[in-house]
């Protein structure tokens, strides 16, 4: 029971992350703030899918679930890249 509440609290971060990056790219329509919030969106419905589905599934088709957490971080790292990559040709 605790760790379900504690995935929910996981999950409710996740999307008031997103919230929050959104507001800052709808400020200064900058990619970066965009891409964060899609990245922390689909870390929070990751979290909401393992909460409805993992218990279901078994062990060995359990790291399926990491996927779309993989995604996210490969996200994450490709708008920091992209961040960096513009500014150079900027300058």
């Amino acid at each position: 029971m605790l760790k379900i509440l504690l995935d929910g609290a996981v999950m409710m971060a996740y999307l008031a992350c997103a919230l929050f990056f959104l507001r800052f790219h709808k400020q200064s329509k900058d990619r970066l703030f965009a891409l964060f919030a899609l990245a922390f969106t689909l870390m929070g419905l990751n979290n909401l899918f393992g909460l409805l589905v993992g218990p279901s599934l078994d062990e060995e088709r359990r790291h399926y679930l990491y996927v779309v957490r993989l995604f996210a971080y490969l996200l994450i790292l490709g708008a920091i890249w992209d961040k960096n990559r513009a500014g150079r040709s900027a300058g």
